[in-house]
């Protein structure tokens, strides 16, 4: 069958708007009056024909349901006989030209149509035609959306995106509780100053960004090798994926210090390797141990006067009050076996530090760890303490402290009989009120001990960095906690 052209007539007078409902067929008559629009057949078997071969079952015809002339053969279609007369279909006539079977149509402008050849099996009805995805390809132009199902659309799309919105949020919420991080116990002082030592939430967050900005330059300790790390029964190569934020590095590292949490312990809770955590340990006592000891504490006597609470009313040139503590360190003799008449004090070593503390309860001296052997005054002496204080100052130290001849300024301690049998009134006065007062240093030192890694014997695996520690915990106290001093007694 060869191509042929068919002239349509072009109705200028045409107000009316119909549409093609073929799929794939774009055909208006607002834009291309060339064309003519066919209503379906009243006859259910010609109408079923019409439906099957434009391949829309579903289509849900009414009296404004059109198919453009475009797909009816040249024989199909009766022209008028007067200019303004309608195109009309012989009886019979079925739609049979459509873009699945190839035909094609000239610039729709224009006032001729050019059909490909078709053979003829095309031009019959298509009683089993190939399926087509209707659901992408049914249209009814003519069928205009009401206003108000337009707003009910619009409506149910923002509540469907506020509703996508809050499972977004709950499945944030849930991820965090699943996990052990410190975002899971923010909206809990209670947790916070358990795990952290810091008050509350709010403190904690505030000393965090004081040295968030650091932390970007931090030198991490170094690793154990992947090859080594692998050989560890139970490790995944998912776990060895593991990484924390640099927040939760800080929150594993208050968590080791305040509750004293073994290696293994924080592994599991944090879901990384054991290596991990001691190297997160070791990077942070390190870096904490710079970061605040390149903080100037030690306090000028004005300030000191500044802030002297009335307790210190009778001794108001104390400049620092000094006591000592001890650490407990776990020792290599302790992994051996051991016998039953071995014993145990002998299983780890003694460190002996001491801390100054200014009248009102700030922490402005710490000085290194020691062997225990070491005596109270070569301790006071090695520390370097003696080069900041001044002939105006005083100091307030324990009875074992006898360094009246080592430092330039006056020293308030409890009196000692020395060979005497008895102390005068006001020596006993005066001793039962500096006790009193050294009662501050040793809550001060509780306050440290708080720290639980410190209040049992501190494991080997952090041995290595028990100086470092020690004097962390001694200076976070400035950060965690309110005055000492001026707070009630059972702080």
């Amino acid at each position: 069958m060869t191509s042929k052209r068919i002239k349509y007539q072009r109705r200028e007078d045409s107000k009316s708007a119909e549409h093609c409902c073929v799929p794939f067929c774009s055909a208006s008559s607002k834009f291309n009056s060339v064309l003519s629009f066919h209503t379906f057949p009243m006859n259910k078997e010609a109408r079923r024909k019409w439906i099957n071969n434009i391949r829309r079952e579903s289509l849900n015809i009414t009296p404004h349901t059109r198919v453009c002339s475009r797909h009816f053969i040249s024989d199909y279609l009766i022209e008028p006989s007067t200019p303004k007369g309608r195109r009309l279909l012989r009886k019979g006539a079925v739609p049979t030209l459509f873009q699945w079977n190839c035909y094609s149509v000239a610039d729709p402008g224009s006032t001729e149509v050019t059909l490909c050849p078709i053979k003829e099996k095309d031009t019959q009805v298509d009683e089993a035609p190939v399926p087509m995805d209707t659901q992408h390809l049914e249209h009814d132009y003519c069928t205009v959306p009401e206003p108000v199902a337009v707003n009910n659309a619009l409506d149910k799309t923002e509540e469907l995106r506020k509703e996508l919105a809050r499972l977004k949020r709950q499945l944030e919420e849930l991820s965090v509780n699943s996990r052990f991080c410190l975002g899971r116990f923010a909206a809990s002082d209670d947790d916070i100053k358990f795990y952290t030592r810091f008050v509350t939430y709010s403190h904690l967050m505030a000393f965090w960004k004081l040295i968030e900005p650091a932390s970007h330059n931090m030198i991490r300790a170094s690793r154990a090798t992947a090859t080594t790390v692998k050989s560890e029964p139970g490790t995944t190569d998912s776990a060895l994926s593991q990484s924390l934020q640099p927040i939760d590095e800080f929150f594993l590292f208050m968590v080791h210090l305040s509750v004293g949490l073994t290696h293994r312990d924080l592994a599991h809770r944090f879901n990384i390797q054991q290596f991990t955590v001691s190297q997160i340990i070791t990077t942070w006592a390190n870096f904490l141990y710079t970061i605040l000891g390149s903080v100037r504490i030690w306090m000028s006597e004005e300030a000191v006067e500044a802030h002297l609470p009335n307790e210190f009313q009778d001794y108001p040139d104390t400049q620092v009050v000094i006591d000592c503590t001890e650490l407990r360190c776990q020792t290599q003799s302790s992994l051996l076996p051991q016998s039953d008449d071995f014993f145990s004090d002998e299983s780890h070593c003694t460190f002996k530090g001491f801390i100054g503390m200014a009248p009102h309860g700030a922490v402005t001296f710490v000085s290194s760890l020691y062997a225990s052997s070491v005596s109270d005054k070569d301790l006071f002496r090695q520390s370097g303490i003696v080069s900041l204080l001044k002939p105006g100052m005083a100091i307030m130290v324990d009875k074992g402290f006898l360094v009246d001849d080592c430092v330039p300024c006056k020293v308030y301690r409890h009196a000692y009989l020395s060979k005497r049998d008895e102390m005068s009134a006001g020596e006993m006065r005066e001793t039962q009120s500096v006790a009193r007062l050294l009662l501050h240093i040793e809550r001060l030192i509780r306050r440290v001990k708080k720290h639980k890694l410190f209040d049992t014997i501190i494991p080997l695996s952090v041995s290595g960095s028990i100086n470092q520690l020690y004097t962390v915990a001694c200076l976070l106290i400035n950060y965690q906690n309110g005055p000492l001093v001026k707070v009630e007694a059972n702080d």
